[in-house]
């Protein structure tokens, strides 16, 4: 009989004077989860496409986020296994996409549709569901959501 021994993750309390904390919220809409996201880029959300994921629990209240790529001025590459990895890492049982348009133009691309479903589809193996994808635009408040718009 072999044995193998499991590299489980610990989890921590985190407290408010780490410099990994992440403010608590309860996500119940896009607006809310487009101005939680908002505050994860910087001044470079109207020069590089980056793309999050905001990782929820049962009652939609946030457990994390992780930036999963960086890319340049028209684009950056999303690897689904990475985003499965960070939500299952975290027992999320709901995700929040979201990716920036450094141009200011919210309609999403052939490849924002294609990489949203492929990450929903791998996602739903482990009962973790896709609430939404956000394109956020330049200005805080500018954002398109495949949720509201049908697209999910």
């Amino acid at each position: 009989m072999i044995t193998y021994q499991k590299n489980l993750r610990k989890f921590r309390i985190v407290s408010e004077k780490s410099e990994n904390y992440i403010k608590r919220a309860k996500i119940m809409s896009p607006t809310d989860a487009a101005n939680y996201i908002y505050d994860f880029y910087e001044n470079d959300i109207e020069i590089y496409e980056s793309f999050f994921i905001l990782l929820l629990n049962k009652g939609n209240g946030t457990i994390g986020y992780a930036k999963i790529s960086q890319g340049g001025v028209a684009g950056t590459v999303v690897d689904p296994v990475i985003v499965a990895k960070y939500a299952i890492d975290n027992l999320a049982k709901s995700v929040v996409l979201a990716h920036n348009h450094p141009s200011g133009n919210l309609e999403p691309s052939e490849a924002d549709k294609k990489v949203t479903r492929k990450i929903a589809e791998g996602l739903k193996l482990f009962d973790i569901m896709v609430v939404d994808h956000l394109i956020l635009g330049p200005e805080k408040g500018e954002y398109y959501s495949f949720a509201n718009e049908g697209n999910l």
